[in-house]
């Protein structure tokens, strides 16, 4: 389901000249305020792991290298934050601890999770979400044939950690 909501223009504006793209600014603030138990907020990143990537083909097909970008990353981000609470990896543990996961924390666990899982797809993954981050989103660097080019591998990723949740509600 896709709920549309309207916000203030003045407010709109000032999340976006803080840098921050507007779809991802809220949905993270909902995200973070919604206290969800630990099976929801799987459920609940999956689910955003999917609308992200659904708007960034969306953004392509516009031809927006910048927005598509974006969306990639944080479909990709709310991946890895899936499979690191799902393998209980301590980057998990720490975010909870923390109250918030950070470049560091996502770095570290997706490179965990590719020796632990015996892929390296979270890895790959994390680093082309990373250059879609910097160089697509804050420099404005990528075309938008070369964001398309990450699309495959993020497709991949979110489809693999819905199969794990599923496999993980399963038992």
């Amino acid at each position: 389901m896709r709920v549309s909501i309207t916000i203030p223009e003045k407010l709109a504006k000032a999340i976006q000249s803080k840098g921050f793209d507007l779809e991802t600014f809220i949905v993270e603030a909902l995200e973070n305020s919604l206290e969800l138990d630990p099976n929801e907020e799987l459920e609940s990143r999956t689910a955003i792991a999917e609308y992200m990537l659904m708007r960034a083909k969306e953004e392509l097909d516009k031809g927006d290298s910048i927005q598509a970008s974006e969306k990639l990353y944080k479909a990709v981000e709310e991946c890895v934050k899936v499979l690191a609470c799902l393998e209980e990896l301590e980057e998990c543990r720490r975010a909870q601890r923390e109250g918030q996961w950070w470049s560091k924390l996502l770095s570290k666990a997706a490179r965990k999770l590719s020796i632990r899982l015996g892929m390296d797809l979270p890895r790959i993954a994390w680093e082309e979400a990373y250059d879609l981050h910097i160089h697509g989103f804050h420099e404005h660097a990528l075309t938008v044939d070369e964001v398309r080019q990450s699309l495959p591998t993020v497709e991949k990723l979110v489809d693999y950690i819905k199969r794990r949740l599923a496999e993980h509600k399963g038992r």
